[in-house]
């Protein structure tokens, strides 16, 4: 197997219950992967795998022919991979682009640096403007975050994760808590990302998933069902037994 972060049977026990059993999985550079499946799939546990919150108990983790699985999470982040959460973790007290510039900041190892002195950080507001732009967030450039509608709170997240230039990007939930009529915004900023940042996510709501993944890998009690494009995994039986036709009631993390 090839691809820009690959696992080989990774698996993670507490005692005697298995949360991920063998999973070996790859994912190819600059793609929109989705990972799905129903309550208690073991898909939070593998980012946390991926991301290094969790240490395996057997399998590996590699970031191209690179063997990561016992890296810390802060090298990980420093190699490329970086993460968001189901529940935002912004800096509410701070305007959105204060925000971005101390993480531009931290990624440029000057983490000590305050917000009463973003202003002189010249190089990191001119990549801040650009980020937001991009994100369509430049409008709330000078907003408070906690100010924020809850689906822009979400997409500051992102701003802060692509701060740090990651390879990949894993995103646990991102549409959580946002409204309906946002949803569909927030994935399309995600989808128009630079092809050089593979995106893996979890999500729950299946008409996101088969409108923006291009590959959706499905997990059931911890082990890989299957994986394929969109229209493979819709059409697979498997699949519509032990997860599509029950989604609208699987709200919780895996």
């Amino acid at each position: 197997m090839t691809g820009v972060l690959r696992t080989r049977a990774l698996t993670k026990r507490w005692g005697a219950f298995t949360a991920n059993r063998d999973i070996s999985l790859a994912f190819a550079p600059g793609t929109r992967h989705a990972l799905i499946g129903p309550n208690g799939a073991g898909k939070t546990t593998f980012i946390n795998l991926l991301t290094g919150v969790l240490a395996p108990s057997s399998g590996d983790v590699f970031l191209g022919e690179d063997r990561i699985s016992n890296w810390p999470q802060e090298q990980r982040v420093k190699r490329g991979i970086t993460r968001t959460f189901q529940i935002n973790t912004l800096f509410p007290g701070l305007t959105v682009l204060e925000s971005v510039v101390l993480a531009i900041c931290e990624r440029r190892d000057r983490g000590a640096i305050a917000h009463t002195t973003v202003a002189r950080e010249h190089a990191a507001l001119d990549e801040a403007h650009a980020l937001l732009a991009a994100l369509q967030l430049a409008a709330e450039a000078g907003t408070r975050t906690h100010n924020l509608a809850y689906g822009k709170q979400r997409l500051v997240e992102i701003a802060l994760a692509l701060a740090t230039r990651p390879q990949i990007l894993l995103l646990d939930e991102p549409a959580a808590g946002v409204p309906a009529g946002e949803s569909s915004d927030l994935f399309a900023v995600i989808a128009a990302l630079p092809r050089a940042v593979t995106v893996l996510f979890i999500e729950h709501d299946m008409d996101l998933v088969f409108r923006f993944a291009e590959r959706i890998t499905v997990l059931v009690a911890g082990e890989v069902l299957t994986q394929g494009t969109p229209d493979e995994i819709h059409g697979d039986p498997r699949v519509r037994e032990v997860y599509l036709g029950a989604a609208e009631m699987d709200k919780e993390p895996g």
